[in-house]
């Protein structure tokens, strides 16, 4: 009996291949058994505090069981605690996480850290447990520090205006933070005499520098500074009244970058227009002239330059006529009284100064008051008519007219000497005698002795002068009266009359 072979080939093959699928299905369901926890977590910093602030989010892998957080370890070591509404915060250690969702739980750590870790152990309805794990790397982020409540005073900022030409600034600090502790900064608006309109020295401090400080609660200043009526500078400075340079000469130490709204430090921390002024419009002089004529035709200028604003030297040019000119230099706080303008030069004076007449500073020379007179005094007989004119010593020479009928004579008469001139007798009973550069005239009677009518015989009569100066003219005439001779003095534009 033949029994047929039994192949078993095939039935083994199937049998592996279900064990196989078997497998993979456990392999792959595997992970979504395994009950667990993911930990993520992001941070920011409080400025406030100065603190990093870690937000951990804990999810629940479960969708149909809900987990409790039965242990919480935290590196660096500070409360992680969960915000419940409606509550105060709580630890995350207890919280329960509700099926397929998570939990928020917040976690302050210094500053400083840089890295933080979350070890979560929990725990589900179905008794399952698992421990998971998250961390952050702050390293990589900016450093957090407290945000200030002042500003050091080496860096503080600020912005300022100024106006030279009129003497004011203002200085302000900026931001919202006041300068720390008892720092104080101050700044200085001070002006100056200066000798150009442009930079030049030297330069005198105007009247007193304004300064004040930023700081102590004190976050804005206004500044206020005189301006001289000339040339000047005008500085906005960093820094008291220490800093104030006076004055500023050639070769001398600068305000520089002091001076705010430079481009260096400290004038570039703060904003603004360019912190200094240089203008005006006449200089820091005074110079002024004063003229006194004399007897003799000369004239002495007087030069001052000691006003209120004087601070430089001054030179002046005096100029006379026909080419005549001196310059003389007169320093600050003095004067000179020792130009003296020639007579022949003296009929226009002008005094100036950088080529341009000054106030008041043209004269032409005058007579004094005080200057002796000429005199004229009468040699009269029968047959001629004699006019003597005397001309005093310190005087100027003097032109005299003399007329008697038809005829006139003219003499220039020199300082200290005397001119006469004689005249035939005539049947005119006057000569007019006429000083044209003193503006005088004088009327002589002809009134000989013993020549028959004409009052021979007759004594001199009285002179009838008219005027506030009559009493005086008269009484030098007649104390000069003999034989004959009658001198007298002549009084500006009168004309005066008596008998020879």
């Amino acid at each position: 009996m033949i029994r047929p072979k039994l192949s078993l080939r095939r039935p083994l093959a199937v049998l592996a291949a279900a064990l196989i699928g078997m497998t993979g299905a456990a392999v792959a369901a595997t992970p979504a058994a395994a009950h667990h926890t993911t930990i993520t977590a992001t941070a920011v910093c409080d400025q406030l505090s100065g603190e990093r602030v870690i937000t951990w989010k804990v999810v629940n892998s479960e969708r149909n069981t809900a987990a409790t957080v039965k242990k919480v370890t935290a590196e660096p070591s500070t409360p992680v605690t969960v915000l419940v509404p409606g509550a105060d915060s709580v630890d995350l250690q207890g919280v329960a996480i509700p099926r397929n969702g998570s939990v928020q739980a917040v976690q302050r750590v210094p500053g400083a850290t840089t890295s933080a870790k979350l070890v979560v152990e929990a725990r589900w309805d179905n008794k399952r447990e698992k421990t998971n794990e998250g961390s952050i790397n702050l390293a990589a982020d900016a450093a957090c520090n407290p945000a200030p409540k002042c500003v050091d005073a080496s860096q503080a900022k600020y912005s300022h205006t100024f106006d030279g030409p009129k003497g004011t600034a203002t200085v302000k600090l900026d931001g919202d933070l006041p300068l720390c502790g008892d720092a104080k900064q101050y700044f200085t608006l001070v002006s100056y005499f200066a000798p150009r309109p442009q930079f030049a020295t030297p330069q005198y401090v105007f009247g007193e520098p304004d300064s004040d400080f930023l700081g102590a609660g004190q976050t804005e200043i206004e500044l206020n500074v005189g301006v001289p009526d000339c040339h000047t500078q005008v500085d906005l400075i960093w820094g008291g009244v220490d800093e104030v340079i006076d004055p500023l000469v050639e070769d001398g130490p600068r305000y520089g970058s002091k001076k705010l709204g430079e481009k260096s430090a400290p004038g570039n921390r703060s904003s603004g227009p360019q912190g200094w002024y240089n203008g005006g419009s006449k200089n820091c002089t005074t110079p002024a002239s004063t003229f006194a004529s004399a007897c003799d035709g000369t004239v002495t200028v007087s030069l001052s330059n000691d006003g209120s604003i004087s601070k430089y030297p001054v030179e002046f040019e005096v100029r006379g006529e026909n080419g005549w000119s001196k310059k003389v230099t007169v320093e600050p706080g003095k004067a000179d009284n020792e130009t003296v303008v020639p007579a022949e030069h003296a009929g226009k004076i002008e005094v100036l100064v950088e080529g341009k007449v000054i106030e008041n500073g043209t004269y032409s020379w005058e007579r004094p008051e005080e200057c002796p007179l000429p005199t004229v005094t009468a040699d009269a007989d029968c047959e001629t008519f004699g006019l003597t004119a005397s001309n005093p010593e310190g005087g100027m020479p003097v032109k005299v007219e003399f007329t008697y009928g038809d005829k006139t004579e003219t003499r220039t008469v020199a300082p200290g000497s005397a001119e006469k001139v004689s005249f035939p007798a005539g049947d005119e009973e006057t000569a007019l005698v006429v000083l044209p550069e003193l503006g005088l005239e004088l009327e002589v009677v002809y009134a000989p002795e013993g020549c028959g009518g004409g009052g021979g015989g007759e004594e001199p009569p009285g002179l009838p002068v008219t005027g506030a100066a009559a009493g005086g003219i008269a009484a030098g005439a007649i104390a000069l009266l003999a034989l004959g001779a009658v001198l007298f003095v002549m009084a500006r534009r009168r004309r005066i009359h008596f008998t020879a």
